[in-house]
C-alpha cells in the first residue's frame, strides 16, 4: 500500500485541524466554567494548582472523549472545504487519484483518533472522573449525599441484605438484616443487628445486639444472641454506598464485573451500566462515520463556501447527538436493548455516510 505525499498532506491537515479546534473549544469552555465556579473555588480555599491539575486536568479528558466526534466533524468540514475552495481537491483528482483513494488518509486519521478515544474512554477517563468527583465534592458542591435509607439488594444467589439506613461518612448502618433463602423461597437463616459499624483495621463489621435465627428442614428454629459480634456478612461498605457504584468512575473490566454482580442482585441499574459499556466500546465508530460524512459534504466546491458546509454539517452533527439521546432514553426507560440503542444512531448515519460517499464523485 503505497503512501503518497498527498496522503501525508491530508493526514497532517486532519490531525492538525482537529487539535487546533479542540484547543480553541477547550479554552472557551474553561473560560465560561471558571467564571461560573470561581466564587466556589475561592470560598472553599482551593489553590491554583489544585484547580488547574486536579480539576481541569481531569475535566478536559472526559470532555474531549465525549465530544470528539463533533470536534472531528467540524475539523474535517473546515479543512476539506478550504481544500475544495482552493481547488486542491480538483487537483488531487486530476492527478489520477480516484475519489475513493483520496479517502484513505481520512480513514487512517479517523482510526488513529478512534483508537485513542477507545483507550481513553475505557481506562483513563474513569480514573479521571473519580478524581474529578472527589474534587467537586470537596471544593464545588455545598452538600454531598452521604446518607441513604431503605437499602435492599441481593448479595449472592439466595442471600438478601436489608438496611434501614446507612451513613457513608461513619460507615454505620441501622436495622441491618441478612437472610439466606433456598430456591423454594423458604427461609434458612436470618441475621439481624440494631447497628453495624465497619472496622477498617480488621475489615469486619462490628454488630450491636446480634441475633442469628436458623431454621432446620423439619421446621425447628434456633436462636443465638450476642450483644457484640464481629463478622463480615459477605458485604463491603461500597455495597451499601449507592454513590460508590458510579459507573463513570469504573474502568471497563470493573464495569463488566459490576454488571454481572448487579444482574445477579436484581437491581435496576443494569441497563444504565450496559449503555455506558456499549458507549465506551462502540462510540469511537462515530468518529469514522462523521469523518466520511464531513468529507462527502465538504469535498465539493460550492458557492456558499465554508459557511454553507459548516451550516449543513453542524445541523447533521446535532441531529446525530439528538438521535443518540433519544435511543438512550428508550433503552433506559423502555424495552430497547442497550446495544441496539448505541448502535442504531451509528448504523443509521453510517448508511447516510455510505450514500453520500457513493454520490459525491457524481
Amino acid at each position: 500500500m503505497k503512501i503518497y505525499k498527498v496522503d501525508k498532506y491530508i493526514l497532517g491537515k486532519y490531525i492538525q485541524t482537529f487539535l487546533v479546534a479542540l484547543a480553541l473549544i477547550i479554552v472557551i469552555i474553561i473560560t465560561f466554567d471558571v467564571s461560573e465556579k470561581l466564587d466556589k473555588f475561592i470560598s472553599h480555599h482551593a489553590t491554583f494548582w489544585q484547580v488547574v491539575v486536579d480539576y481541569y486536568g481531569n475535566f478536559i479528558p472526559g470532555f474531549v472523549n465525549l465530544y470528539s466526534p463533533l470536534f472531528i466533524f467540524i475539523a474535517v468540514l473546515f479543512f476539506t472545504s478550504k481544500m475544495a475552495g482552493n481547488s486542491e481537491v480538483i487537483a488531487i483528482l486530476s492527478s489520477g487519484i480516484s475519489y475513493h483513494r483520496m479517502l484513505r488518509p481520512y480513514l487512517f486519521g479517523s482510526l488513529i483518533v478512534a483508537l485513542t478515544v477507545l483507550l481513553l474512554g475505557n481506562f483513563v477517563i474513569p480514573v479521571s472522573n473519580r478524581h474529578l468527583i472527589e474534587f467537586e465534592e470537596q471544593y464545588v458542591k455545598t452538600k454531598a449525599t452521604s446518607y441513604y435509607r431503605n437499602i435492599h439488594f441481593q448479595a449472592d444467589p439466595g442471600v438478601q441484605v436489608y438496611a434501614e439506613s446507612y451513613d457513608v461518612r461513619t460507615r454505620r448502618a441501622a436495622r441491618f438484616r441478612r437472610e439466606v433463602i433456598d430456591p423454594d423461597g423458604r427461609l434458612l437463616q436470618r441475621e439481624t443487628c440494631d447497628f453495624i459499624h465497619y472496622d477498617t483495621a480488621s475489615h469486619l463489621w462490628r454488630c450491636t445486639n446480634y441475633v442469628l435465627r436458623t431454621v432446620d428442614h423439619d421446621g425447628s428454629e434456633h436462636l443465638t444472641f450476642e450483644p457484640d459480634k464481629r463478622t463480615s456478612f459477605g458485604v463491603e461498605p461500597d455495597d451499601l454506598d449507592l454513590l460508590s457504584k458510579r459507573i463513570e468512575t469504573m474502568t471497563t473490566p470493573t464495569l463488566v464485573r459490576h454488571i454481572q454482580r448487579e444482574r445477579l442482585r436484581g437491581t435496576g441499574t443494569v441497563k444504565e451500566a450496559q449503555i455506558e459499556l456499549y458507549q465506551r466500546l462502540l462510540n469511537p465508530i462515530a468518529i469514522v462515520v462523521m469523518t466520511f460524512i464531513g468529507v462527502a459534504i465538504a469535498a465539493r466546491k460550492s458557492r456558499g463556501g465554508i459557511g454553507l458546509h459548516l451550516a449543513i454539517g453542524i445541523t447533521l452533527a446535532f441531529a446525530f447527538i439528538v438521535f443518540m439521546k433519544i435511543t438512550t432514553v428508550f433503552a433506559t426507560g423502555g424495552n430497547l436493548p442497550p446495544v441496539v440503542a448505541v448502535l442504531l444512531p451509528q448504523f443509521t448515519f453510517g448508511l447516510a455516510a455510505l450514500y453520500l460517499i457513493h454520490k459525491a464523485p457524481k
